[in-house]
């Protein structure tokens, strides 16, 4: 049976050795993926949790997080939010 040369056999395993590893790569990083978009979808659910309890008891405000203090937000006739001057 025919051969390929040595050195033509030699890139050829390396190349496909670098693509499994690159392959094996990309496959942890897709778990790490779906890991952190389950982890952000769950702390993004506490987030609109708090907003609606927030809502619940002072109406629709924005709040300033590095001080606590809210301001209100204004509403037109149909419930649109108004910026207040």
């Amino acid at each position: 049976m025919a051969q390929i040369k040595e050195e033509q056999l030699k890139e050829l395993q390396k190349a496909i050795e670098t693509v499994n590893a690159y392959q094996l790569e990309l496959g942890k990083v897709e778990i790490q993926k779906h890991g952190l978009l389950h982890a952000f979808n769950e702390e993004n659910g506490k987030l609109n949790k708090i907003k609606e309890a927030l809502e619940s008891e002072y109406g629709k405000i924005t709040v300033d997080i590095k001080t606590g203090e809210y301001e209100i937000i204004a509403e037109d006739a149909e419930g649109e939010a108004v910026a207040q001057s």
